[in-house]
């Protein structure tokens, strides 16, 4: 769950005259490009900000008639695909992709609102992938179909080719399940070549399969290593996502996606670019500590679902590097307004805000997220044993890789 970053624009000796903001995104835009790793891309007018995330489950607005913008004037300049880059999109400064809430809004996981996003000024896109019966790799939330489609059936267990294929939405207007394949081409469109794809790997799928079909897919576009993969980053969930992962995309950046601190730190700290993270995980002492030490180690951090205002003004001042939200337009305004006066808009929180809320609580929030990993664990996955890496189930919250 990490881009285009936009840049403040501000030049150093601005950045100096206002040592909140020189504090919280003391890095260059440059550096921060080649810490994340991130494609660069004309670099946006906005540095040191958290980019803005959409959310593929959300609905955004209507599809624009011409859902492909023109292009920009500055090509993208990649960066290495060997530079290490991790996930974080959103708010902070990676990339981020953000989808609109909308009253009017369009079908979430399709084409169309991706489009559309990236239209609003999403600057990077977040989507889920689950493969069909005969190996096709799908941009969709749910591991079933019922819940937004007019389709019935576990997409694991149902071919894509003269079954999904054919379903469609239940929202009008009705689109299509969108491919892997066909997500990847939208990206490599000259105009969208600035957009961060994260891809949110679901620890219901086989990890093997799964990361197989997406280096063929990616593989089969001219310059992918330069022009698509430093854009791409896998969202990880389980331990047992890693060691595929590095052997067949070792150039794609690693995220771990959750709500324990604790786990990320023990199964994923090493192998992992960054981190998403669930906001009030990091709001405690185990997340300033956390917060901390990624910044430290140069470490990306991403928050989700960050809808809230104060939550927003709350990860800027952290100082994270991308921020997912529903509210694509709500926190750019919000950017604008820090760039304008940083003081005023920060002053709408204070000290207190960790005590705000009872889900912020450093106590809740760690028991919370023993009890996310623990249904992750039984529900999802299990222990999963395989003959390289083992994975022991060692009590209700802990895995361990043999």
């Amino acid at each position: 769950m990490s881009g285009v970053m936009e840049m403040t624009g501000k030049s150093e000796n601005e950045m100096n005259s206002n040592k909140a903001v020189y504090k919280c995104r003391s890095r260059t835009c440059k550096e921060m490009l080649l810490s994340c790793g991130e494609i660069p891309i004309p670099v946006p007018a906005a540095a040191g900000w958290p980019l803005a995330l959409i959310r593929s489950e959300r609905e955004t607005k209507q599809c624009p008639s011409n859902p492909l913008r023109a292009p920009t004037t500055n090509p993208p300049v990649p960066l290495p695909s060997s530079s290490p880059t991790r996930y974080l999109f959103a708010g902070a400064t990676e990339g981020s992709v953000t989808y609109n809430e909308a009253s009017a809004a369009f079908p979430e996981n399709t084409l169309c609102s991706f489009e559309a996003a990236i239209k609003d000024g999403a600057e990077g896109i977040e989507s889920d992938v689950h493969v069909s019966a005969d190996n096709v790799v799908l941009m969709f939330h749910d591991p079933s179909l019922e819940r937004t489609t007019d389709g019935h059936g576990k997409i694991a267990s149902l071919p894509y080719l003269g079954c999904i294929d054919a379903i469609r939405t239940l929202k009008e207007p009705h689109q299509k399940i969108p491919t892997f394949d066909e997500t990847m081409e939208m990206l490599m469109l000259k105009q969208n070549q600035h957009v961060v794809f994260n891809i949110d790997c679901k620890p219901n799928n086989d990890p093997e399969r799964l990361f197989t079909l997406i280096k063929a897919s990616i593989e089969r576009f001219p310059h992918h290593a330069r022009l698509l993969s430093p854009r791409l980053i896998l969202g990880l969930w389980h331990p047992k996502f890693l060691e595929p992962s590095a052997r067949l995309l070792p150039h794609i950046r690693k995220a771990y996606i959750g709500n324990s601190p604790s786990m990320a730190r023990k199964y994923f700290w090493d192998t992992c670019d960054g981190f998403s993270m669930k906001f009030s995980c990091l709001v405690g002492w185990e997340g300033l500590s956390f917060r901390q030490d990624c910044q430290r180690a140069g470490k990306s951090i991403l928050v989700w679902t960050v809808n809230d205002r104060q939550e927003m003004i709350e990860a800027c001042k952290w100082g994270v590097d991308a921020i997912l939200t529903d509210k694509t337009k709500d926190y750019l305004a919000l950017r604008q307004q820090m760039e304008d006066d940083w003081s005023a808009v920060t002053a709408e929180t204070s000290a207190l805000f960790p005590y705000s809320s009872i889900h912020y609580n450093g106590l809740v929030s760690w028991l919370w997220g023993k009890v996310d990993t623990y249904a992750l664990v039984i529900s999802l996955v299990g222990p999963i044993p395989s003959d390289d890496h083992p994975i022991v189930l060692l009590s209700s919250h802990h895995l361990l890789l043999v």
